[in-house]
C-alpha cells in the first residue's frame, strides 16, 4: 500500500495531490490514508498538508529503502531483491543464511548500521548511520582457487563507481581497500562457500563511508580514514549512489563470468596504489613481510621485492603502504 501512495506522489511530481483522490484510487478511507501516511513519515518522508489541496510528497526519504532504489535501478539481476534492515550484526551473516535458503544471484542485503561489522581477519569494522553497508549474493561457476579474483573485480566496480560519480582520487589497495588520497574510504569483503571444488556461493560486503561523520572515528584512524561527505564537503545522495555501483557492479561481474578478467586485472593494476608503494603485508600467526609491490599475478596475487632483492608472491593478507 505505502509503496502504491508513494507512486501517486511521485507520479505528481512535489504537487499537491487531494485526499479524495487518493482514497478513491487506493480504496481507503480518510483514516486509513493519514495512518499511511505517518507510517511514511517514520521512515523519512517529508510531507505538506492542506486542508484545501490534500497532500504534497516534500522530501523523499534519506533511507536506504528498497523502493526508493529499485525506482531508478538498470540493472538486470543485482538489487532486484533487496532485503533491507535498520540494523543487523553483519550483512554479510545475513546474506550468508538467505544464500543456504537458495537467494537468487544479485540478491542484496542493506542495513543502514551494523552491530558487528568485520574486515579482513575478522576486524571489526564502524558501521555507524550514514554509511553504505551491502551485501551480495554471487554463484558463478568457479574453483575456490578463483573466489578471490572476485574481490579485485568489486574494487575496480567500486572504484569506477566513484570515479564516475564524483570525479574524485580513487585508487585502490591491496586486495581489499578503496583510498581517497592515501585515506581509506570503502572496505570489501568478500566470504565464499564451496561445494565438491565448486564454489557454491560468494557474498560480496561493500562498507562505503559514504556520509559518515568521521570525527566519530576513534584518533587512530583520523589520518587513515575518510568519507565521501568529507572530501566532497557535502552529503551524496547514497540511493543513487547504491543504484549506480549496483549497475557498475553488474556490468563488471558479466564481464568476469564471460572470461574477462584479465581486462579487469588490467583496470584494477590502472588504480592501484599498492604497486610502486613500499609495504608491510601482515599474515597469521604474526608474521610479517616487507618489500616493494612491484606488480601483481595473472590471479591477483601480490608480487613484493624484499629487501634482498628476492621476489615474494602474497596470496593473502592485511596490507599497509608504509610510505603514507
Amino acid at each position: 500500500m505505502q509503496e502504491n501512495l508513494l507512486e501517486i506522489f511521485y507520479k505528481n511530481e512535489g504537487k499537491y495531490v487531494s485526499s479524495e483522490e487518493i482514497t478513491s484510487t487506493l480504496d481507503l478511507n480518510l483514516e486509513e490514508l493519514k495512518d499511511e501516511i505517518e507510517e511514511l513519515e517514520k521512515e523519512g518522508y517529508v510531507f505538506d498538508f492542506s486542508t484545501n489541496l490534500g497532500y504534497r510528497l516534500k522530501e523523499s526519504s534519506p533511507k536506504l529503502l528498497p523502493y526508493e532504489i529499485k525506482r531508478g535501478l538498470e540493472t538486470d539481476y543485482f538489487g532486484q531483491e533487496i532485503h533491507y534492515y535498520a540494523e543487523v550484526d553483519s550483512t554479510n551473516n545475513v546474506a550468508k543464511k538467505l544464500a543456504e535458503q537458495g537467494a537468487e544471484e544479485g540478491s542484496m542485503v542493506i542495513a543502514e548500521t551494523q552491530s558487528r561489522g568485520r574486515g579482513r581477519r575478522g576486524k571489526k569494522w564502524l558501521s555507524p548511520e550514514g554509511g553504505i553497508w551491502i551485501t551480495t549474493i554471487l554463484r558463478p561457476h568457479i574453483s575456490p582457487a578463483d573466489a578471490p579474483k572476485l574481490t579485485l573485480m568489486t574494487g575496480v566496480a567500486v572504484a569506477k563507481t566513484l570515479i564516475n560519480e564524483y570525479g574524485l582520487d580513487v585508487g585502490i589497495k591491496w586486495p581489499n581497500d578503496i583510498l581517497l588520497g592515501e585515506k581509506k574510504v570503502c572496505g570489501i569483503l568478500t566470504e565464499a562457500n564451496a561445494k565438491f571444488n565448486l564454489v557454491d556461493y560468494i557474498v560480496v560486503g561493500i562498507g562505503i563511508d559514504a556520509n559518515v561523520d568521521t570525527d566519530i572515528f576513534p584518533s587512530e584512524l583520523h589520518y587513515r580514514a575518510t568519507s565521501l561527505k568529507e572530501e566532497l564537503g557535502e552529503e551524496v545522495d547514497r540511493v543513487k549512489l547504491v543504484q549506480n555501483l549496483s549497475k557498475i557492479f553488474e556490468e563488471t561481474y558479466e564481464q568476469f563470468k564471460a572470461g574477462n578478467f584479465p581486462d579487469i586485472l588490467n583496470d584494477w593494476r590502472k588504480l592501484s596504489k599498492t604497486i610502486g608503494s613500499y609495504v608491510e603485508v601482515r599474515k597469521r600467526m604474526g608474521r610479517i613481510v616487507r618489500g616493494e609491490a612491484v606488480g601483481i599475478t595473472k590471479n591477483g596475487t601480490l608480487i613484493l621485492e624484499l629487501d634482498d632483492k628476492n621476489l615474494r608472491k602474497i596470496v593473502s593478507g592485511e596490507c599497509i603502504h608504509l610510505n603514507e
